[in-house]
């Protein structure tokens, strides 16, 4: 009998195939006294190499398929096998406690998993995951455990798991892995993106996929709208055959906008820029047509690492992203750290309430040196394409001149080293504060241009943690409230002649999209598998009509009312 499971669309397209569950090993670990912890610490190290010269045949393999960037991936693994915080930690336990090598790897691995897990920034959830995958497969070698290797699979198959990591991941051959489905996981898991680029439709967070599906059933994955159809019956098998094809044609039209430029059906250029964490993700942005890159978050050069980047570390880093885009804008976010997103070598107090805290700007304001080391390397790296410094979490006119201040204290001195420097480099704020967009008006006389950052702008205007289950709900972007405080920084920054951008994940929201069109949004930017469907979906409205819907819109009580009415409308 045919059973339909909901969960997260992480890969668009339509799968079906035969199941394959695939169980997890049991990795449960008593307390054992070590009889001697120098053996024990042998046995560890002896799985360690083990498992990096397996993760480096995986990154090979990967580099092949996937491309650099995917294999970047378990560069990072690699690096988890060798960190001495967690490496160290465990040696440390196996000789202090007398425990052996298994259960000393399995506590502090969970220790810094917990902490990573109670992370808001997804991508530091991530690092969680990698720790997990990693340890696992450490573990697995110290307890004689095989783990099914997926990449032996060679008949069409839909795999169902409760997780997949991005080593299994990586193994996934897409000549016969048709689809997956998961009880966990989110858009922005490691499983996700890696599907993406693989193209095999995914969808993850099922909770009970692997409770509900049997070996060998059939299974149909719409990656599209987040279905898991299991046993489907004669009448279901056909309609997704149809919707299989039509989706397979839907991409051959997004292709053909490749090398387009973005303009509505009444003519209007709106530019359509993709987010990116590293250099890395480069490829991925200019791939899939990207008109700039709209936010790049430079914190992570700063993690994972035992000290700050160098000046010419961080040049080279910028400089590489404004070259290989060739003169199309690259906004550079400066230092957002604090948080979620911790510098242990900075040793930061404990806050109560890190978001409300020290972080951002205000780090970087107060931690001064730190802060010109930065900007320096941004202005070197600004004579090599089209640059713009972006300040984030400013609240308050002083820190925005402040700011200014000091990055005109440095290119001056620069110049003056006879160092080029961009004289047109454009500087902007993120608005994700509600007394910044209120006070729009103020700093739009001040800056080049905004940014809004909608996933903190949300959640602080509606007191609401999006991480926090309970009050979740209020998770709207779509509430009048916010679209006012959206409209209030546009007409703000455009009665100054400004540019107004977005680079949370609202501007790639296909909700979204034809109210901040009708708003006058000029900038939308996204990750980059979303530039080619917004594009094709810009292509088609009208910003002249959306002009007046929005201000219907905006008159509406509800979050639902605005959602319905753009659905009625425009899906």
């Amino acid at each position: 009998m045919s059973y339909t499971l909901s969960g997260i669309a992480a890969s668009a397209g339509v799968a079906i195939a035969k199941a394959f569950v695939h169980e997890e090993p049991d990795f449960t670990i008593k307390q054992k006294e070590a009889k001697n912890a120098g053996d024990e610490v042998k046995r560890l190290d002896e799985a360690l190499a083990i498992s990096r010269k397996e993760l480096t045949a995986i990154k090979e393999k990967a580099f092949i398929e996937l491309g650099e960037d995917k294999a970047e991936i378990f560069s990072a693994h690699l690096l988890v096998l060798s960190d001495p915080e967690l490496i160290d930690a465990v040696k440390l336990k196996v000789n202090d406690d007398a425990v052996t090598a298994e259960f000393a790897l399995n506590e502090v691995a969970n220790m810094f998993i917990s902490m990573f897990e109670n992370m808001e920034n997804e991508y530091m959830k991530e690092r969680a995951s990698d720790i997990r995958d990693v340890s696992r497969r450490v573990l697995g070698h110290l307890m004689g455990i095989d783990v099914v290797s997926l990449a032996a699979i060679t008949e069409d198959t839909i795999i169902i798991a409760h997780d997949l990591t991005p080593s299994d991941t990586a193994q996934l051959n897409p000549a016969v892995i048709k689809g997956f489905a998961t009880n966990i996981g989110g858009r922005t898991s490691h499983s996700a993106i890696m599907s993406r680029s693989l193209e095999i439709p995914a969808v993850v967070g099922t909770k009970e996929a692997t409770v509900k599906v049997e070996n060998g059933v059939t299974v149909i994955i719409d990656g599209i709208d987040g279905h898991v159809i299991i046993d489907p019956n004669e009448a279901e098998l056909e309609n997704y055959k149809q919707k299989q094809v039509a989706y397979q044609k839907q991409k051959e039209e997004w292709a053909k906008l490749v090398n387009e430029k973005t303009v509505t059906k009444d003519g209007h250029h709106v530019e359509l820029a993709a987010n990116i964490g590293t250099p890395n993700d480069l490829d991925g942005v200019i791939n899939n047509g990207s008109e700039g890159i709209g936010l790049y978050r430079t914190e992570f050069l700063y993690m994972g690492r035992s000290e700050l980047p160098s000046e010419d570390e961080q040049f080279e880093a910028y400089k590489e992203v404004v070259k290989r885009m060739e003169g199309k804008p690259v906004v550079i976010r400066t230092l957002d750290i604090g948080g979620d997103k911790e510098l242990p070598y900075l040793d930061l107090p404990h806050e109560l309430n890190p978001f409300l805290g020290f972080r951002a700007i205000r780090l970087c304001l107060e931690m001064q040196e730190m802060f010109r080391v930065q900007l320096r390397a941004l202005l070197r790296a600004s004579a090599y394409g089209n640059l713009k410094i972006m300040f984030p979490m400013i609240a308050a006119l002083e820190e925005l001149r402040q700011a200014k201040q000091i990055l005109n204290e440095e290119k001056s001195k620069l110049e003056a080293d006879g160092i080029d420097v961009s004289s047109e480099m454009e500087v902007g704020i993120m608005v994700e504060i509600p007394s910044t967009a209120v006070a729009a008006q103020q700093f739009a006389k001040e800056v080049d241009f905004f940014s809004i950052g909608t996933n903190d702008l949300i959640q602080y205007t509606m007191a609401a943690d999006r991480m926090n289950e309970r009050v979740s709900y209020l998770y709207q972007p779509y509430h009048p409230a916010i679209l006012r405080l959206v409209d209030m920084v546009i007409k703000a920054a455009h009665a100054e002649g400004k540019w107004v951008g977005m680079c949370g994940e609202m501007a790639g929201d296909e909700i979204a999209i034809p109210l901040l069109l009708g708003l006058g949004l000029d900038e939308f930017s996204m990750s980059a598998t979303s530039v080619l469907p917004a594009r094709s979906q810009l292509s088609k409205l009208s910003k002249t009509d959306l002009a007046e819907f929005a201000q219907k819109a905006l008159n509406l009580d509800t979050s639902e009312a605005i959602e319905k009415l753009v659905r009625e409308q425009y899906s």
